[in-house]
């Protein structure tokens, strides 16, 4: 069951060809079957070797960079209590049977225009993360800007489709902490890898890669696996109530140097005193 005070509403948000559990029921099904047509090359990550790994001892295997993977990044304690703390809050409904909490400036990529005026802050409930996070030579400069929680249910078909986050405002590193449930996140690119012999002959075809998230696992996604792969997470591989915390960074357009500095500076005081509440 979703939560009580997960937001009301119409009951569902979808637009476009997004779908969950609950609207499928009203959505053609030819259109539905189109999605899953693709041939797929499949690959399954090793976060101890950093390759993608084929599914036989002869399947090829390549170097998956870009992807790091701290197990066990928070506690049972933590992760009860963390979650004791977003259920006080409103979840509004997302696409695809997701719902959301946003900590973070109001944004038009479109027009590349953000608005701090209704940003308070990360939440405090974030301060102790973040340091953690920092005390990780991978992150030891991350200062993060924004913060959206996710809460995926298996009842409602949750998932999140194929896509790379913007790159005008978020900087460099994606982190996510991964909680109440396993769960993996599908790495995927459209065309094949040539360079590998995976060219793709046909637009329907593509090379995934599956990255295991344990559950209180944190995962960092930067370099390719952040610009080249898009990231999903399939409604396949939500089995039980996930919830996961994502954190962004700035671009370079918006730290000292860069030609939004002050407006950068602005956000990541108004980020960090950890203040927050849902926007």
């Amino acid at each position: 069951m979703a939560p009580a005070n997960s937001g009301g509403g119409t009951p569902c948000a979808c637009k476009g060809i997004r779908r969950c559990l609950v609207c499928e029921k009203f959505k053609d099904k030819v259109q539905l079957e189109a999605t899953e047509s693709k041939l797929v090359h499949r690959f399954s990550y090793n976060p101890e070797t950093g390759l993608a790994c084929g599914g036989g001892a002869e399947a090829p295997s390549f170097p998956f960079p870009g992807v790091f993977l701290w197990e066990n990044f928070i506690s049972e304690e933590e992760e009860q209590e963390l979650i004791r703390w977003m259920d006080q809050d409103v979840w509004n409904q997302s696409q695809s049977g997701r719902r959301k909490q946003d900590f973070g400036p109001k944004v038009n990529f479109k027009k590349k225009k953000v608005r701090v005026c209704e940003f308070n802050g990360l939440p405090p409930s974030s301060r102790k993360l973040v340091v953690r996070m920092q005390r990780e030579p991978e992150l030891s400069d991350f200062r993060p800007v924004e913060q959206c929680n996710l809460d995926y249910h298996p009842e409602r078909g949750s998932a999140i489709d194929p896509h790379l986050d913007d790159s005008w405002l978020w900087g460099e590193r994606l982190v996510t902490v991964n909680m109440l449930s396993d769960t993996t996140l599908t790495m995927s690119l459209e065309r094949g890898l040539p360079e590998l012999g995976l060219a793709a002959e046909e637009e329907e075809e593509e090379v995934r890669v599956a990255v295991r998230l344990p559950r209180r696992s944190l995962v960092v996604l930067r370099g390719d696996a952040r610009h080249r792969w898009k990231h999903a997470v399939r409604r396949e591989d939500v089995q039980e109530r996930r919830v996961c915390s994502t954190y962004r960074e700035l671009s370079a357009e918006f730290l000292p140097g860069g030609q939004r500095a002050a407006v950068g500076a602005t956000l990541l005081d108004i980020a960090l005193s950890f203040q927050g509440t849902p926007i």
